[in-house]
Formats: structure tokens, sequence, C-alpha cells
């Protein structure tokens, strides 16, 4: 596994295609980081699909009201419509670019409802830049995300298996 330098900054996400290592970035997105570790300490995204993936764009998922297997408000036709029972986030734009491997919040049309869905860019996507917030990368485990089956919906979707900060494992 890559050497993990900050373990309360780092995710170790398990997925069903394999481990992902996410270095978090709390310095440019406080509040969403914030966030990405309350929800995995509560183990709110363990079972997680990923809901909408798009081949050469990026994989989304975090749905821990809809999207979540087992859950009692599991429903996939709903995916990808539900957050948390946290308020949404007040938007951390940033001139972050949006490239390969970057973990950027999920939201509507409105800049402050991002809540606990993100996706991870699977390339290069500057059309994104400064519209949405950037508050983590991959570090190891983009292989991974390549093989997630694709899809919008997907069907048998892939998905999180557990969500860990680093400091917790």
């Amino acid at each position: 596994m890559a050497e993990i330098k900050d373990p309360e900054n780092t995710l170790v996400m398990e997925t069903t295609k394999g481990t992902v290592v996410i270095s978090l970035l709390p310095d440019l997105a406080p509040g969403h980081v914030a966030r990405i570790k309350e929800l995995a300490r509560e183990k709110a995204y363990d079972g997680v699909v990923f809901h909408r993936v798009i081949a050469d764009f990026m994989a989304q998922t975090g749905d821990v009201k809809f999207g979540k297997q087992g859950g009692e408000s599991f429903n996939p036709a709903r995916a990808g419509m539900g957050g948390s029972d946290k308020p949404d986030l007040k938007a951390e734009f940033s001139a972050v670019p949006h490239v390969r491997g970057t973990c950027s919040m999920a939201r509507s049309q409105n800049p402050n409802s991002a809540n606990s869905q993100f996706f991870i860019c699977f390339t290069d996507a500057p059309w994104l830049n400064k519209q949405y917030t950037v508050w983590g990368q991959v570090i190891e485990g983009m292989d991974n995300i390549d093989q997630i089956k694709k899809g919008e919906p997907v069907s048998d979707p892939d998905s999180i298996v557990s969500l860990r900060v680093a400091a917790d494992v």
C-alpha cells in the first residue's frame, strides 16, 4: 500500500474491485473533508453503490440514503437522489483542476447543495474546474476505479465495501 504520511487525512476505500487510497485536502476544502471523514467514521459509506459511472469521465457514489445496499431506504431506482441527514455544505470551490484521480463533491444546480455524494475522475475534466469542490486525490488504486462497471444507471453496480480514515484502521 502507498506510504501514508498523514493518516488523519487519508482514506482507505475498499471497493468490490479492490483498494483505493485517497489523500484528503483539508486546507483546500475543510468543510467537505470534515463531512467525508464524519460519514466514514459513522460507516455511512459502507455498502453504497457507484450509481453513475461514465466512461472517460467519472465514477459517482456516496448516496448514503438511497444507494446503501442493506440500508432501510435502499432503492436502486432512486440511488443518486439522496444524501445524508446532515445539512448541505457551503461550496468550497478552488483553482485545483479536475484531473485523473480527483475526488470532488457532487451537487445539484445549487452550488451550496453538496452533502454526501462524490465522484472520482477517470480523466481530466477541465469544464468542472472552479464549479465543484475538490476534496481529495487518489494516490493508489486508480486501476481499481477504472474497473468499476459503467452505466447511467449501472445495472448490478459495484460498491464501496468500506471507507475508513487511515488513522482509524
